[in-house]
């Protein structure tokens, strides 16, 4: 089960998942994204993917997709508000939206004996870090903001029920996600925010296609290396790939430990304004950049140490800044053909 399914980062991950010999069902409300995303699946897979329109914070509504796809062996949860100004402005409804739908898949998945969970979290767990890269042993620090401060209660809620007696307790894998990018080769799939973008990269291409007039930096006098923010760009497909990993390793049972934790980034930092300008070197495009104020719950610098992604899971990135820049405006340019 793929809770969040049809969005930007579960739908590469159903990808990935079906050529890897598994058999994703994807649950969403598409509060936040597309239907459109589905047939873009079938396009890529062949196969259309069973799909289950329902809140993941709706009990009974769970319950009804696990009595129909008989045989769920485990869950990828992403489904989650994620923009972290928005949640800065609407903080009860991320709260209510984030913890409710984990602590609903919790009260389920043991009803049908399903133990297997990979968590979709955040390297907003880590809030200001006190030394860069971070590592999993990083201290979390008050978060910047209510979208971190979810993803560190559903962890901390997720370590207290696997540590619980009973069984079936859930066996946890977290990610802890940098900064997703790009879009599938194909540019059947993509980055769809619905709206005014909440992340950079589809701001610089919607920008670029014309339909923004501007692209606004928010922050150009924080101390790092051009004075704007400093983030770990990984490839979506990349993240993808680390979800299969993280499956397997649950379903073969080869785990060290109930909960484990792993960084997901490429290990680099690059500013924003850096990002900006290989974006206009692999599109030939010239933005239109106005330099704004700082903005509310934005950290000044954060990548990781993904060391440890590497010698646990034999995980590594492969695609580079450039090129995932390249495969996020070949998806821009696709919408609008």
């Amino acid at each position: 089960m793929v809770t969040g399914g049809a969005g930007y980062i579960g739908s590469h991950a159903v990808v990935e998942l079906y050529q890897a010999g598994y058999q994703p069902v994807i649950v969403d409300n598409f509060s936040n994204s597309e239907e459109t995303v589905l047939a873009g699946l079938q396009a890529i897979l062949g196969v259309a993917v069973p799909c289950h329109r329902i809140d993941c914070a709706d009990v009974e509504a769970l319950r009804g997709v696990f009595r129909a796809e008989a045989g769920i062996e485990g869950v990828i949860h992403f489904a989650a508000f994620k923009a972290v100004g928005e949640s800065v402005e609407k903080p009860l409804a991320y709260y209510r939206n984030n913890v409710g739908s984990l602590l609903a898949l919790l009260a389920v998945m043991p009803e049908f004996g399903v133990e297997h969970l990979v968590f979709s979290s955040s390297c907003t767990v880590y809030g200001v870090p006190d030394a860069l890269p971070v590592t999993e042993a990083t201290p979390t620090k008050k978060a910047n903001s209510p979208y971190g401060a979810t993803k560190q209660m559903c962890e901390d809620i997720l370590t207290d029920v696997a540590a619980a007696p009973g069984n079936p307790s859930p066996r946890v894998i977290l990610l802890r996600y940098f900064n997703p990018i790009g879009a599938h080769e194909s540019a059947r799939i993509g980055e769809l925010p619905l709206g005014v973008p909440n992340n950079l990269v589809p701001f610089i291409t919607q920008t670029a296609a014309g339909i923004r007039e501007k692209l606004t930096v928010y922050g150009t006098d924080y101390d790092t290396p051009d004075g704007s923010c400093v983030r770990d760009y990984i490839h979506v497909v990349d993240l993808a790939k680390a979800h299969v990993v993280a499956v397997r390793r649950l379903l073969d049972r080869t785990a060290a430990d109930k909960v484990e934790t792993f960084n997901v980034g490429t290990g680099r930092g690059n500013t924003v304004l850096e990002v900006v300008r290989t974006f206009e070197e692999v599109s030939g495009q010239k933005l239109n950049v106005v330099l704004g104020p700082r903005r509310a719950g934005d950290v000044p610098a954060i990548y990781a140490d993904a060391s440890k992604a590497a010698e646990v899971l034999g995980f590594k990135t492969e695609t580079s800044l450039a090129d995932s820049l390249a495969s996020s405006w070949k998806w821009q340019l696709s919408l609008g053909e």
